[in-house]
């Protein structure tokens, strides 16, 4: 299995591939079905004057990405055993592409 670093930088690495030329930041927000096995993605960019806007050409990254995500969220399931679920169904990831720092904030049910 994998370390959930590793996953983090793939998930860093994909969403750089579809970054614009004048892009600071990144965002992509996920919402993961139970099942694992579709999900809803969004793509935005923050620009060097700080506008936001929408990423539409994004290539496979969103097959690419449901793949990531649910083996982050499986490598959380199995390394990190507890009474309290479910886990997290959906996130905001941001990565800012000059420091190349990667945040994910993590959406849990109520």
């Amino acid at each position: 299995m994998r370390s959930d670093q590793d996953i983090y930088n793939d998930i860093g690495s994909v969403l750089l591939s579809i970054t614009p030329d004048d892009a600071v930041k990144i965002i992509m927000c996920a919402a993961l079905e139970p099942e694992s096995d579709c999900g809803e993605f969004t793509y935005d960019y923050v620009d060097r004057q700080g506008n936001q806007h929408w990423i539409t050409e994004t290539a496979d990254a969103s097959e690419r990405l449901l793949d990531l995500l649910i083996e982050l969220r499986n490598f959380f399931v199995d390394n990190f055993k507890s009474q309290e679920k479910p886990f997290w169904h959906s996130c905001e990831v941001t990565v800012n592409v000059e420091t190349l720092k990667i945040n994910i904030d993590f959406k849990y049910d109520d």
